[in-house]
């Protein structure tokens, strides 16, 4: 029988994406997709380790108090889960060791890296080594864009592909870090998507095609395992084709690239998992 592939999805505390989330996981496969409010797991009524693929979903995680998410990433390093001796983050560190999924898009890339989740250079899964902060353009951007996908990259949610073209919708989403991390993400094909010009492919520091200034136009990154993922770009938002700015004047398949993303990580649970 074939593995049963069992998705979760947070909600609370200013999420708002959750239900998109859940649907990709259900079309991409996934044979149960939940919703869990935060709290639920912090009362201890839900587990982590009953699933196979975390999701964290994109909103505003304590209306970005102290910075988008890191308020959010405060309370997870530290709370203690009722009735165990865990944390939610020894929860998060064991989901981590036994191989399982992570992806969080947007508040919730926003949310991995303020808990050090992401990119986790050398295993390191509990220091902030980067931001995502204020867009250069010092407002709200809400767009779609061209990624450019590292195929060197290791990460599992994008296997076989070479681009994609998907929704931002944010205020803080520049990736910022120092030098020395970002040559340890680029020496590692830890960027995995970048904002990129859609003709040649080629990642570009230009607005409006790079929307939020981003260094090395890095829109998404994953951690040396390539089992978790964060990037500022929705793909829970185009999974049909009708989710496409153009869909009445082009030609397109029924599935959105966003999909895909989704169909990777249930595959590579059933398969590989």
């Amino acid at each position: 029988m074939a593995k049963q592939v069992r998705a979760i999805v947070i909600a609370g505390n200013g999420t708002n994406c959750e239900r998109e989330v859940a649907h990709a996981c259900k079309l991409a496969g996934a044979d149960v997709a939940d919703i869990v409010h935060v709290a639920e797991l912090l009362a201890g009524r839900v587990r982590l380790d009953d699933y196979h693929f975390l999701n964290l979903a994109g909103g505003f995680l304590d209306g970005d108090d102290l910075g988008s998410a890191k308020a959010g990433a405060n309370r997870l390093a530290h709370a203690a889960v009722q009735g165990s001796k865990d944390t939610l983050s020894d929860q998060l560190q064991r989901f981590i060791a036994d191989g399982k999924l992570i992806m969080g898009v947007c508040n919730g890339f926003q949310l991995m890296v303020k808990m050090g989740l992401l990119p986790a250079i050398d295993g390191d899964y509990r220091s902030q080594l980067t931001t995502l902060t204020f867009n250069d353009g010092g407002r709200f951007e809400d767009r779609w864009c061209a990624l450019k996908v590292d195929k060197d990259s290791p990460c599992v949610f994008t296997r076989g592909l070479d681009s994609l073209y998907l929704p931002v919708r944010h205020g803080e989403g520049k990736f910022v870090a120092d030098q020395t991390v970002l040559d340890a993400i680029e020496n590692r094909h830890l960027a995995v998507v970048s904002y990129c010009d859609p003709d040649t492919l080629e990642p570009t520091m230009d607005y409006p095609l790079n929307p939020n200034g981003s260094l090395a136009a890095i829109a998404g990154v994953c951690d040396e395992t390539g089992r978790l993922f964060g990037l500022m770009p929705h793909p829970e938002a185009y999974v049909h084709r009708t989710h496409h700015p153009r869909w009445t004047r082009e030609e397109l398949p029924e599935e959105g690239m966003g999909l895909w993303l989704y169909q990777n990580a249930v595959q590579f649970i059933r398969e590989e998992l």
